[in-house]
């Protein structure tokens, strides 16, 4: 079974920047994480290799940092890693980057099944996985919680808001996945120098994808920022309440019926 998992590069929480000329995020300038979910996402692929045998291909599309996702994932198992790096590229919204995806996917051209995760950290959208899955045709498999293959077709148990329900497609096809669906492997310390050290990563350009360059990056997406502030949050005022423990906690409820919060 030939696998695609799609990940991703996201912002350390409390480490980021934006282009304020595209309203884009800047991420060369950013402390950077592989995408929690996606580590869920290369679990699922790696499972599957080991019960059905195959060959698993991450792809990544971000700046020359972005390396450090793959080899992660290369650390992880999977057998080949190819980022999507280039200018062009840069400022993609959600269509944008699925359409990227989507291009370097149809180069691969050999593939049963794409994984991605259900959403990104970053941007919470849930939108990359169901708009791949349209660029390339495929039937799609959202929020699955377990996975199962049997003969020619895929069986997901999926999440929903009032419970689970059971799926079933044929082969290709696109499933997203979320933290419930397994515990990620750790690797060992030599398999990560070993993805550091002996593993080659593809880096693919624009030019590289033979699709139309108008679809890429900003000039690819129609969701644009039209102004990026950072809020700035007023300094409030503090009481310090002291004495007897019972006395305290009644002038604490006191304070709190007066502010309306009891």
């Amino acid at each position: 079974m030939d696998i695609i998992v799609c990940i991703k590069q996201v912002p350390d929480s409390y480490d980021i920047s934006w282009d304020k000329s595209t309203g884009s995020l800047s991420r060369q300038s950013t402390g950077a994480i592989l995408n929690p979910i996606d580590k869920n996402t290369l679990e699922a692929a790696l499972t599957l290799r080991e019960e059905r045998g195959g060959f698993i291909t991450a792809i990544s599309m971000g700046p020359d940092q972005a390396e450090e996702v793959l080899r992660e994932a290369l650390g992880m198992g999977i057998d080949k890693a190819i980022l999507l790096s280039d200018k062009v590229f840069a400022g993609a919204d959600t269509l944008a980057t699925s359409y990227a995806l989507s291009c370097a996917i149809k180069k691969i051209n050999r593939f049963d099944m794409v994984i991605c995760g259900k959403e990104s950290y970053d941007g919470v959208t849930g939108h990359v996985g169901p708009q791949l899955a349209e660029f390339l045709d495929l039937p799609q498999l959202t929020n699955s919680t377990e996975i199962a293959v049997k003969k020619n077709k895929v069986l997901v148990k999926q999440k929903i808001e009032d419970g689970y329900r059971l799926l079933e497609a044929s082969f290709p096809v696109l499933i997203t996945v979320g933290k419930n669906i397994n515990q990620p492997r750790i690797p060992s310390m030599e398999d990560i120098m070993d993805a550091y050290r002996e593993k080659m990563i593809d880096i693919w350009r624009g030019e590289d994808l033979n699709s139309n360059t108008e679809g890429f990056g900003l000039n690819g997406s129609p969701t644009k920022s039209q102004s990026v502030y950072v809020k700035k949050l007023e300094k409030g005022s503090a009481e310090i309440l002291k004495g007897e423990p019972d006395v305290t906690a009644k002038r604490l409820v006191e304070i709190l019926k007066e502010k309306g919060l009891l």
